[in-house]
C-alpha cells in the first residue's frame, strides 16, 4: 500500500518534466514541513491542472488581502525525483474560511488491490495556486510543436499529418 501525504503549508507546489520533447516524464511535487512528495503524472493531467485552476481562480470573489506572495524561488523540480506513486483523479475544492485552494490527487490504484489507493491533499494559496497553473502552463508548452493542420504533436523528423491521410509530410 502507498502513503498518504496531507500538505496544510505548503512551502513550494510545482510541475515540470524530464526528458527530451515527446519523450518527458511528467512530475508534480509539493513540499512543505521538511517534506517533499514527488508524484508522477501524464502531461494531459498538467494542462487540465493549469486550466481548472485558473478557471477557479477567475471565479472567486476578489478580496482586499493579496494573501502571502510566492516566494522568489526557482520552481523547477527538487531532485531526486523519486515519485511516490502514479497520480490518478485529481480533484480541485475552495475553502473559504481560510481562502485556500485545495488539491486532492488520488493514487492510480493497481488491478488486483484491495487496499485503498494513496491520496495527497495540499491545501495551497491563491497565489501558489497561480504559480503552480503558471508553471503548468509553460512545462507543457515547451514540448513539441504541433501540426497546425491536425493540431498533433510534431517530431523532429517530421509528422505525417491524418488530416492529409498521410499522403503528405509537413515539417511545420
Amino acid at each position: 500500500m502507498s502513503t498518504s501525504f496531507e500538505l496544510e503549508t505548503p512551502d513550494r507546489l510545482t510541475a515540470g518534466a524530464v526528458g527530451e520533447p515527446g519523450r518527458r516524464i511528467f512530475y508534480l511535487q509539493a513540499a512543505g514541513g521538511g517534506q517533499v512528495v514527488t508524484l508522477l503524472v501524464e502531461k494531459e493531467q498538467v494542462q487540465a491542472l493549469a486550466e481548472t485552476i485558473n478557471r477557479l481562480l477567475a471565479m472567486l470573489p476578489d478580496t482586499d488581502d493579496e494573501g502571502p506572495d510566492v516566494p522568489d524561488e526557482d520552481l523547477d523540480l527538487a531532485e531526486p525525483l523519486v515519485p511516490e506513486w502514479r497520480a490518478g483523479s485529481m480533484a480541485l475544492d475552495y475553502d473559504a474560511v481560510g481562502d485556500r485552494i485545495v488539491l486532492v490527487i488520488q493514487e492510480v490504484p493497481e488491478e488486483d488491490a484491495e487496499d485503498e489507493s494513496a491520496s495527497l491533499r495540499v491545501v495551497a494559496t491563491r497565489a501558489q495556486a497561480q504559480a503552480l497553473a503558471d508553471r503548468g502552463e509553460e512545462v507543457c508548452a515547451s514540448g513539441r510543436p504541433r501540426c497546425r493542420i491536425c493540431g498533433l504533436p510534431m517530431d523532429p523528423e517530421g509528422h505525417v499529418c491524418p488530416a492529409l491521410n498521410g499522403h503528405r509530410e509537413t515539417a511545420d
